[in-house]
């Protein structure tokens, strides 16, 4: 099982943190993702092929910046 913190920039709300956890889980090998606004974190866990690019890469790509 892998684990994967970052933080992300933009998000401001509740639905914001559903679109995250939406186009994360869609990520094969993505078990649980765990985003919180007002910390400005994603959580992501799953199995070990799980690759962190790929991760940053889908919350870029719906307008939010991954800082690490």
């Amino acid at each position: 099982m892998k684990e994967l913190e970052m933080k992300v920039d933009g998000m401001s709300c509740g639905g914001c943190e559903k679109r995250i956890e939406k186009v994360v889980k869609d990520i094969s090998g993505v078990d649980k993702v765990e985003a919180d606004y007002k910390k400005g974190t994603v959580k992501v866990k799953g199995s070990d092929s799980v690759d962190k690019r790929d991760v940053q890469r889908k919350i870029e790509d719906i307008g939010y910046k991954v800082k690490g």
